[in-house]
């Protein structure tokens, strides 16, 4: 093989349009996924302290929302409810009137050719932050043999297959289920096609981490658990075989698409994804990945545009179709 001078690499970065040629990963708008948060009122746009440019937002305000996304040409927003009573069991999650149902329709009502995913979980829902039934003594679930507080699996199962037929009903294109319960996507899918949602996908939160990086999230979806953390549930960070095992199971139960979340602390976990299944992968690049390159960024530390895509071509480098992140209107106006 020649090697210097006859080979000199850097004669494909000469200039912009011979990068262009020669770049290898792409990144567009049809790569995008927008996160809105939604809850009840009319007007809403409550801005979001730890998220600098993302409010909370009222379904009239969510459809508005909506349509600028779908006019950039970003192809589906993920929906997070904030309701205004929660309970034990989330009960406002599989309410057919509930925030996301209602936005659900109003946004497919608006803007028909935008996809809409909802993501599927109690941790918003529920008064004590935890993303399903918890066991209790004075819960009709109850297990002695668990202690107290133990997130019970299969119990909650029955609530994520009823809330996800109602926001299929209310027109979710996809439901997205977070909470790394055993068994969510099978049962999902059983759910949906019992009820003759059999064009619903399901994208599975396949591999989600026990991660210190949703911080601002918890924030803007006011869900943090009143008690403990959900490691009882979500995956240890020090973990890669687990992973790959929790993703081989959403497939056997009928994944349409595979995700991993966080997304840029685990690049490693979406290559390995993408190396061994052949269905789509996304990445959730996660609030506190957002909000630390914008609090770099106004301190003047980091160019928040070129870290921005700089992270973001590395999730698509790793091997993700598609990122859901909190910089996708930035992200279209920065590529055009």
């Amino acid at each position: 093989m020649s090697s210097f001078p006859a080979l000199r690499p850097r004669r494909l970065r000469l200039n912009a349009n011979m990068r262009r040629l020669v770049r290898e990963t792409t990144l567009s708008a049809d790569n995008l996924i927008a996160a809105l948060f939604v809850r009840h009122g009319q007007g809403v746009e409550r801005p979001i302290a730890s998220m600098p440019g993302h409010a909370q937002l009222s379904v009239d305000t969510a459809v508005r929302e909506a349509e600028t996304l779908a006019e950039m040409g970003i192809p589906a927003v993920l929906l997070f409810g904030i309701p205004d009573q929660k309970d034990a069991a989330g009960s406002e999650n599989y309410n057919p009137n509930g925030i996301v149902p209602q936005t659900i329709r109003a946004i497919k009502a608006a803007v028909p050719e935008l996809l809409v995913i909802s993501d599927m979980c109690f941790c918003e829902y529920t008064d004590h932050g935890h993303c399903g039934l918890l066991n209790s003594t004075d819960s009709p679930h109850y297990a002695a043999h668990l202690p107290e507080g133990y997130l019970l699996n299969d119990a909650t199962l029955e609530l994520l297959g009823r809330a996800s037929v109602v926001h299929a009903e209310a027109g979710a294109d996809v439901i997205a289920p977070s909470g790394m319960i055993d068994g969510m996507v099978g049962t999902i899918r059983q759910a949906l096609d019992g009820a003759g949602l059999t064009h619903t996908a399901v994208m599975s939160y396949a591999a989600k981490f026990s991660s210190g990086f949703y911080g601002p999230f918890r924030d803007a979806a006011e869900s943090p658990p009143s008690f403990g953390d959900r490691s009882q549930y979500q995956m240890d960070p020090a973990n890669t075989r687990e992973a790959i095992k929790e993703v081989a199971l959403d497939v056997t139960e009928g994944a349409d698409i595979l995700m991993v979340k966080p997304a840029l602390a685990y690049l490693d976990i979406i290559q390995q994804v993408r190396a061994q299944f052949e269905l789509p992968v996304a990445a959730y690049q996660v609030s506190g990945e957002f909000s630390m390159i914008k609090a770099a960024a106004a301190q003047g530390w980091i160019d928040e545009q070129r870290v921005a895509l700089e992270s973001l071509y590395a999730i698509r480098r790793a091997g993700a179709d598609m990122i859901i992140t909190y910089f996708a209107k930035d992200a279209v106006r920065w590529l055009s």
